[in-house]
């Protein structure tokens, strides 16, 4: 029982350092369940899934009431990424864990790497809530096809899909980028919930595994709201860029059948 509680713990660390540094959770959640607990990969991916449903339900009823969220956008690419969380989670079950392992590694590289590189600016041509009509996509068919990938990574790996998602409305469709990120956090958890069904229809959702961690995730992230204009983020990012590197590490050696510290 205390695995539990230590699992709420470890939840509420990822969900702290995934709301402050606008990451999903999922990245550190997976690598804690599988690298600590023992959890089998696909359940982590599982839990990880239903965390996400959690956390982006609070985060997009709070978007779409601050009227910074594009609902009609939102739902048009989620009917691709919705069948792409659902292929995603379908291939997963037929993967060896060794090969998922594998994956989520480089998706963990990607993601530091991606960070390191980002450079906290702010964009004053982004500060007005989105309205009907104050922009225009472009490229909606590319998107289609990029959130049909989104959801593929979503379903496989157990994360948000965000990003892909918010990287592709920005640079891509021409969509404001706090919008690009409400919208975001919009879709994941619809993502997240056709996701996690496959897993869940194939019993690799633990009840207590997902809850307690989606317990410490909801935690973490609400803290991490309320901690955010006192952190320094440029070190935190710089801590949290070491981590993800490691845990990369890890779940790679751990899928070839090697092992660093752990």
């Amino acid at each position: 029982m205390s695995d539990f509680f230590f699992m709420a713990l470890g939840g509420m660390f990822a969900g702290l350092l995934g709301s402050v540094l606008g990451l999903g959770g999922g990245v550190l959640i997976i690598p804690m369940l599988t690298l600590v607990f023992g959890v089998p990969m696909r359940e982590a991916i599982g839990a990880s899934l239903v965390c996400v449903i959690a956390t982006s339900s609070g985060a997009a009823s709070l978007y779409v009431k601050k009227r910074l969220c594009d609902i009609r956008l939102g739902m048009t690419l989620e009917l691709a990424t919705t069948l792409g969380a659902i292929a995603g989670g379908i291939v997963a079950g037929m993967m060896r864990p060794q090969i998922l392992s594998i994956l989520f590694s480089a998706l963990l590289i990607y993601t530091a790497v991606t960070m390191f590189k980002k450079k906290d600016e702010v964009d004053n041509t982004d500060n007005l809530n989105y309205t009907e009509g104050s922009y225009k996509t472009t490229h909606l068919p590319l998107g289609m096809g990029a959130s049909f990938f989104a959801g593929n990574v979503s379903g496989l790996l157990g994360v948000g899909g965000g990003i892909v998602k918010v990287p592709v409305m920005y640079l891509l469709m021409r969509v404001p980028l706090k919008t690009a990120v409400a919208t975001s956090n919009f879709m994941i958890g619809v993502t997240a919930c056709a996701g996690a069904f496959v897993y869940f229809s194939r019993g690799e959702v633990h009840p207590l595994v997902a809850g307690s961690t989606m317990l410490g995730v909801f935690l973490g992230a609400t803290l991490g709201s309320r901690l955010l204009p006192k952190i320094k983020i440029e070190y935190l990012k710089k801590a949290f860029v070491f981590i993800l590197l490691y845990l990369s590490f890890e779940m790679l050696f751990r899928g070839l059948g090697f092992h660093l510290l752990f």
